[in-house]
C-alpha cells in the first residue's frame, strides 16, 4: 500500500514527538535506546508531546529528561511523518531540531546512553532506516519534509524526502 493510500485509512491525527541531535566540532550526540520501540537502536534524543504542550518546549523537556541537557536555540531541521501500517499506534509526526548550545553534560538514563560520535563514523547500521536519509541531508544545512512508512520488519518500503526552506 503506498503512502497515500495508507494516509487515507487513518481516523485519527497523527501523535506528535520531537528528535533532536546535539552537535559539537565533528560530533553528533546519539543515543542508544535501552527500552520501548527502537529497543538498541541509535537515534537522536525526543520524544512525545504532551497535551498543551509546544514542540520546543517538549524538546527541552524530552532533553532533560532523557539526558540531564537544556538545550538553547535549536534549530528546527525537519518535520517527519512515520508510518507503521502494521503498528498504527506508532504512526507519528516527529519535528527536528539540531542543537550547538546546551547546558549541561548528557548523562545515561534508564531510557537512553548517549554517545558522541564523530561525523564520519556515524554508526548508520545501528539505527533505524530512516536515519541513512535524513541525518546527512540535515547535517548538510539542508531542511526536509519527510515521510516513512515501514513494513512489518520494521524496514522502509516506502519514502518521500523533499527539501524546503519553511518548516512551519
Amino acid at each position: 500500500m503506498s503512502i497515500e493510500e495508507y494516509l487515507k485509512t487513518l481516523n485519527a491525527p497523527l501523535w506528535k514527538s520531537t528528535l533532536c541531535f546535539l552537535l559539537r566540532s565533528d560530533e553528533i550526540l546519539l543515543g542508544k535506546k535501552k527500552r520501548g520501540i527502537g529497543l538498541g537502536n541509535y537515534l537522536g534524543i525526543g520524544g512525545k508531546v504532551e497535551k498543551e504542550e509546544g514542540i520546543i518546549k517538549a524538546t527541552v523537556r524530552e532533553m532533560q529528561e532523557e539526558i540531564g541537557v537544556t538545550p538553547n536555540n535549536l534549530q528546527k531541521v525537519a518535520v517527519l511523518t512515520f508510518l507503521f501500517p502494521y503498528e498504527p499506534k506508532c504512526n507519528q509526526e516527529v519535528h527536528a531540531f539540531i542543537g550547538y548550545n546546551w547546558e549541561g553534560l548528557p548523562r545515561e538514563t534508564e531510557e537512553i546512553a548517549p554517545r558522541w560520535f564523530n561525523l564520519s563514523k556515524i554508526p548508520y547500521d545501528k539505527m533505524w532506516s530512516d536515519a541513512q536519509f535524513l541525518v546527512p541531508e540535515v547535517l548538510k544545512g539542508n531542511k526536509i519534509i519527510g515521510t516513512f512508512q515501514y513494513d512489518r520488519d520494521l524496514k522502509i518500503s516506502h519514502q518521500r524526502i523533499i527539501n524546503t526552506d519553511n518548516l512551519d
